[in-house]
């Protein structure tokens, strides 16, 4: 006979004694996995983000879009007090996405939430997402984020595309829809789930203000690279400058030259390898650059993953 365990459903404060104190920095330390919950590569830009006189408790962007997100937690069941909340801090914080985490959606906050996503724009989506935590006999417990309201953003995205863009537009959202698969699915590099017709994407590193990216450049080429960006020129320039002081190493395990752009008229900087590529270019052609890209973003992953944590450590 196998023997099975019992699944056990705990109280969020069997876990974290404090929704502020405790469960809200955890939130913050592990956004990753609410994003695979939305299909979002979630990246922390601030704690506690003042809007008038209140707090949004965590302010994120996603990277696959640059959209921003404010998420709003609470334990026990939402409530009007919260439902008021997240509209000023949308307002307030200009956000492009709203998640609201608790422990139940009210029905009547369900029906909210829907409403506004049937009725606001492409600016804007709500999200409803209740959070549980299970047990098996005395195993550590495990959280689970379930959607509730979740806008059918893939199809919706999709739509948009093919109804409001370009034929360029398109081809983009047609090439980067298989790269973010692959990339999701086989590589675990990314939650992004979404084409979008555009020239560009960017995914987490694990260390905000340095992302990685692929693109179609200028001069029919296509690019894959490291994007620093901590929002202070000196701060970028620094870091730079400490990896390009590794060059000879770094260049040795990525197997190839790379172009280090220390960019002194901006205030990023990039590392950067390229190919010949043209989102005007043929299948075949498409596929080829396609398949450069991910092994070269596999590959910075791998080769200056542990460099970037390192050296942010030491900033």
């Amino acid at each position: 006979m196998i023997q099975l365990g019992e699944l056990k459903r705990l109280e969020p404060r069997q876990v974290w004694a404090d929704e502020a104190r405790d469960f809200t920095p955890w939130m913050a330390q592990n956004l990753t996995r609410l994003g695979e919950t939305l299909g979002m590569d979630l990246e922390l830009t601030s704690r506690e983000a003042a809007v008038g006189d209140f707090c949004c408790d965590l302010l994120a962007r996603d990277l696959a879009t640059h959209r921003i997100v404010i998420i709003e937690n609470q334990f026990g069941a939402t409530n009007h007090d919260h439902l008021g909340k997240i509209l000023t801090y949308a307002a307030g914080l200009e956000a492009e996405a709203v998640v609201w985490v608790a422990e139940k959606i009210r029905e009547e906050h369900r029906q909210t939430l829907e409403w506004l996503n049937r009725h606001t724009d492409a600016a804007i989506r709500f999200f409803g997402v209740t959070v549980e935590i299970l047990q098996i006999d005395t195993s550590p417990p495990a959280v689970n984020f379930k959607p509730v309201v979740f806008p059918n953003e893939w199809q919706r995205a999709a739509r948009e595309s093919v109804e409001g863009t370009s034929a360029r537009g398109e081809a983009y959202r047609q090439y980067f829809q298989i790269l973010l698969d692959e990339l999701r699915e086989k590589h675990r590099f990314t939650n992004a789930r979404v084409g979008l017709p555009q020239s560009w994407y960017t995914f987490r590193s694990g260390v905000p203000g340095v992302d990685y990216g692929t693109s179609f450049a200028l001069g029919g080429r296509a690019r894959a690279e490291i994007y620093i960006d901590f929002g202070d020129a000196e701060t970028n320039k620094n870091f730079f400058d400490r990896l390009h002081g590794q060059r000879e190493l770094l260049e040795q395990s990525f197997g190839e030259p790379l172009s280090w752009e220390r960019l002194d008229e901006r205030r990023a900087s990039r590392v950067a390898v390229y190919c010949s590529g043209s989102i005007d270019a043929n299948a075949d052609e498409l596929t080829r650059v396609r398949v450069w890209a991910v092994d070269r973003l596999l590959k910075f992953r791998s080769v200056f993953g542990p460099k970037i944590r390192e050296e942010a450590q030491r900033a």
